[in-house]
């Protein structure tokens, strides 16, 4: 069932969605070579807590260790964070969620440390525009599966694997609601998107294989094949009078120091 948000429901995720935005922020200030991924996991539960929210992912159903999930290289999603020093050449996908006010906000961003290859900067960077593509999409009289479609036409057009089995989602007064939104699909085909709407776009792309496995920790999830994934995601309301993105990446790319962005082509 989905629950379509009021304005007033809208602006508290947009709150949310402002303190995430922020935490990013101070976490990207520390990506860098030595840096261990469980010093970026401190820094962003602090920083949330600091400011009136709860970490989202924290104990999550009751299990789940920490405030980030923070998967590297070949890990696609639900990494924990540890004692793993980041090296050049890696990247690593950093997802994080804030509960305020009574709702959650999500969003994920994946960096490039100096040193990546080429061609995982060009994974990186059509990763994130085929997130670009399905936001475009999303908006009110079109089909779920019209952003489905456009990520996955994009991507597969570069021979990239898109996951099945893990997918975008509503975001609300739970971290996962209905509708879910798959990383691929057909155009027309879904549920019906309408004004009150307010969902997370996250795709996950691989540079081999669609293929993915589970790790014994009953979390982290990686490519079959070992090679690298990339994840981006937004939160968009669908409105009235059009799609408003209410997560940021902003800070993310102000504080970041490897500008990466197109260095790719």
């Amino acid at each position: 069932m989905v629950h379509l948000k009021t304005g007033e429901e809208v602006e508290i995720i947009k709150e949310s969605a402002q303190i995430l935005g922020k935490a990013h922020g101070e976490v990207a200030r520390l990506v860098k070579p030595g840096v261990k991924t469980s010093a970026l996991d401190k820094v962003a539960e602090e920083f949330i807590r600091d400011h009136g929210g709860v970490p989202s992912f924290k104990n999550y159903n009751g299990s789940f260790p920490a405030s980030l999930c923070i998967s590297v290289n070949e890990v696609v999603v639900h990494g924990f964070p540890g004692n793993y020093e980041l090296r050049e050449g890696d990247i690593i996908a950093v997802d994080c969620g804030v509960y305020y006010k009574g709702y959650h906000s999500d969003s994920a961003y994946t960096y490039p440390l100096e040193g990546a290859k080429p061609e995982i900067l060009l994974l990186l960077e059509r990763t994130y525009e085929s997130l670009l593509r399905g936001i475009e999409q999303a908006k009110a009289g079109n089909r779920m599966g019209d952003v489905s479609h456009a990520i996955q036409s994009y991507v597969e057009s570069f021979g990239y694997g898109v996951v099945r089995e893990l997918v975008g989602h509503g975001v609300g007064k739970n971290l996962h609601e209905d509708p879910e939104v798959p990383n691929y699909g057909k155009r027309g085909k879904g549920v019906k998107l309408i004004p009150g709407m307010v969902f997370a776009i996250e795709p996950m792309i691989n540079l081999g294989t669609k293929n993915v496995v589970q790790e014994r920790d009953g979390w982290t999830i990686r490519t079959a094949d070992r090679r690298p994934s990339a994840h981006f995601e937004h939160m968009v309301a669908i409105t009235k009078e059009g799609t408003e993105v209410l997560t940021t990446h902003k800070y993310i790319e102000e504080n970041y120091s490897y500008k990466w962005r197109n260095k790719s082509r």
